[in-house]
């Protein structure tokens, strides 16, 4: 039985929906947040094209102020960490007072307080679904929201589908890939791609998550519908599906590919391997990743303008090099300070946005950096590159602020002193000697010998159907160290010869202790975890 709360005159029983009573304003359920979600749905729907959106830093100032001392004043944790940490609310006018707030972390906050203590006004209750991190750093953390949080998230999907895929104009099929359940990725797309149909995208999403069988059953037969398929997922996840299907006979280049990715960096080579063997035949508009964390959604998406730029850095090593301080290609995203704003320190990354839990100054521990948008274009310049008139077209070009990501220190390797990082290993995985017979996933660890001699190891999953040798061994080894000699400069001056040749090892695909199916892939492994 459903039980409803309505105001102003009862309407007659015959004129209620089946198993409906009503109850007056005390029975459980609140109008307000009925009226509420109503608002900011006819909102969403009434906002102009995605595309519009730009950089108003006294606009980002008022509203960077307005989530702080919302946060103050209505989550309770919030307010007893200001209190221990000596802040005054009222003392906090101006950004530079905002910066020297105080920094949030999972140890300092979010392990400290109860859930719902860390909720608007401590009540967990007025989140409608809760997420679960993956735990990638240990403990799992809980993660609640409501419709209201989404919307915000979906605007990020929304740029993508009409800044890249244009989706405003065209049928699109939209085939959720992450793994659904508790995790953050699956249901969370799945309801933002819906958001985007409730605003008159022609926009249907099938939802077969991370069950490869099923999206390869569904897709082809689903797909000649629409003009466009767009595949959200893991990258790994999706070139396994992609180069299964091709197996199989599965047409994909007749079925208009896109994709949506996030959670790990990839290379402008992977992008461009995986796009030829799905038919996609523009690198700056036919996929997009997100950068997001379970901890607050979608926090910045890539976009054509991203892209072009990306790909001249990859072009340019030098450029990436004096850009961002490294050698190695950083996911590059441009993201709204109205929603998400972001703060670096010490080469790590802060954000603060309100959510289900809001945060505020939170750092999430991700290597990476922010650029605004003039410094960009003018860093560009200064190379001779004018990624606008490389693009074409203004679609998919906002003049929003730019932040780069690496991804977690702790993801990388130690090896004669160099760090190794797992992007350097897929740069060897994706070259085309090697990349016909490998789906991309691997583990990378540093071994000891029965003389304690260290060796760089890697473990490499075989595609379905291949298998290993010799030869195919040494060739991903040779390819592997190519490509650490060539992007990493700590390697090629650390790491003396006689130990540059990793020692590969190749298994099938879906080993249980290297590759289980159903969990996320951890590309490093500690000495402790072998």
């Amino acid at each position: 039985m459903y039980r409803i709360v309505l105001q102003g005159p009862v309407p007659a029983l015959s004129e209620l929906p089946c198993g409906m009573v009503v109850t007056g304003d005390d029975g459980g359920i609140d109008p307000a947040r009925g009226r509420r979600a109503g608002e900011a749905l006819a909102d969403f729907c009434a906002r102009a094209p995605i595309s519009s959106l730009s950089y108003d830093a006294a606009a980002v100032e008022v509203g960077l102020l307005q989530l702080f001392h919302r946060v103050a004043g209505t989550v309770p944790a919030y307010r007893d960490f200001l209190r221990e940490h000596g802040v005054d609310p009222g003392e906090v006018r101006t950004v530079a007072d905002f910066r020297g707030l105080p920094l949030m972390t999972k140890e300092n906050y979010h392990w400290r307080y109860p859930l719902a203590q860390r909720c608007r006004d401590g009540r967990l209750e007025d989140c409608d679904i809760i997420a679960v991190s993956s735990g990638s750093t240990g403990r799992p953390a809980y993660w609640p929201r409501f419709l209201l949080d989404e919307l915000a998230v979906a605007a990020r999907f929304e740029q993508i589908f009409h800044d890249s895929f244009e989706a405003d104009r065209q049928p699109t099929l939209a085939v959720v890939c992450f793994p659904l359940g508790t995790w953050v990725g699956g249901l969370y797309s799945a309801s933002c791609c819906r958001h985007l149909a409730l605003k008159g995208y022609p926009v249907t999403v099938v939802a077969p998550g991370n069950d490869k069988e099923e999206i390869l059953r569904v897709t082809p037969e689903l797909a000649p519908s629409f003009a466009q398929t767009v595949l959200l997922g893991y990258p790994p996840f999706l070139k396994d599906v992609i180069d299964t299907g091709i197996t199989r006979g599965v047409a994909w280049e007749s079925m208009g590919v896109r994709l949506v990715l996030a959670g790990e960096v990839f290379s402008e080579d992977w992008r461009d391997l995986v796009g030829s063997r799905a038919g996609m035949r523009r690198p700056a508009r036919d996929s997009a990743a997100l950068y997001g964390t379970a901890d607050a959604g979608v926090l910045g998406n890539e976009t054509p303008l991203s892209i072009t730029i990306r790909r001249f850095l990859a072009r340019a090593p030098h450029a990436a090099q004096a850009l961002f301080g490294q050698s190695r290609l950083p996911t590059l995203v441009q993201y709204d300070p109205l929603n998400r704003f972001f703060e670096a320190r010490d080469g790590t990354l802060l954000f603060s946005g309100d959510s289900g839990v809001p945060l505020v100054r939170y750092h999430i521990a991700d290597e990476g950096g922010v650029l605004s948008y003039e410094e960009m274009l003018g860093f560009c310049a200064r190379y001779d590159f004018d990624p606008l008139a490389d693009l074409g077209d203004s679609r998919g070009a906002p003049r929003l602020p730019f932040v780069f990501v690496f991804g977690r220190s702790h993801f990388t390797v130690s090896y004669f002193g160099a760090n190794i990082y797992p992007e350097n290993i897929a740069a060897g995985l994706e070259q085309p000697t090697v990349s016909g017979w490998v789906t991309g996933k691997f583990v990378l660890e540093v071994t000891e010998d029965a003389d304690r001699n260290r060796h760089l190891a890697v473990t490499v999953e075989l595609a379905p159907g291949e298998h290993g040798s010799p030869d195919r061994r040494l060739l991903a080894a040779e390819s592997i160290r190519a490509q650490l000699s060539h992007l990493n400069s700590e390697f090629a001056h650390y790491v003396p010869e006689d130990y540059q040749m990793p020692h590969v090892t190749l298994l099938p695909i879906g080993d249980p202790h290297y590759f289980p199916r159903g969990v996320k892939h951890r590309y490093t492994r500690n000495p402790a975890a072998r």
